[in-house]
C-alpha cells in the first residue's frame, strides 16, 4: 500500500468536515501529486514487463512496449 494514502484520506475527511488551513491544503495537493506519480510509475512498470502473444505463440508485443522494455533493461 502506498504510505501517503492514509494522510491523503485524513486530509480529505478534515476538508469535508471542517475545512483545511492553507498549509494543509498545500500538503494535500503535494501528496496527491506524489500519489499520482507513484500510481503512474506502477502502471508503466506493469506494462513494460508484458509480452503479448498471439494464438500461435508468436510475440506480437506492440513496438512502444518493446521499446520501454529495452529502456528498462538498460537502466537496471
Amino acid at each position: 500500500m502506498i504510505e501517503i494514502l492514509g494522510r491523503i484520506n485524513e486530509l480529505a475527511r478534515k476538508e469535508r468536515a471542517e475545512g483545511l488551513t492553507n498549509a494543509e491544503w498545500v500538503e494535500q495537493i503535494s501528496l496527491r501529486i506524489d500519489y499520482l506519480h507513484e500510481i503512474r510509475g506502477q502502471v508503466v512498470n506493469t506494462f513494460s514487463g508484458l509480452t503479448v502473444l498471439d494464438a500461435l505463440g508468436n510475440d506480437v508485443t506492440p513496438d512502444k512496449i518493446s521499446k520501454e522494455k529495452e529502456i528498462d533493461s538498460k537502466t537496471e
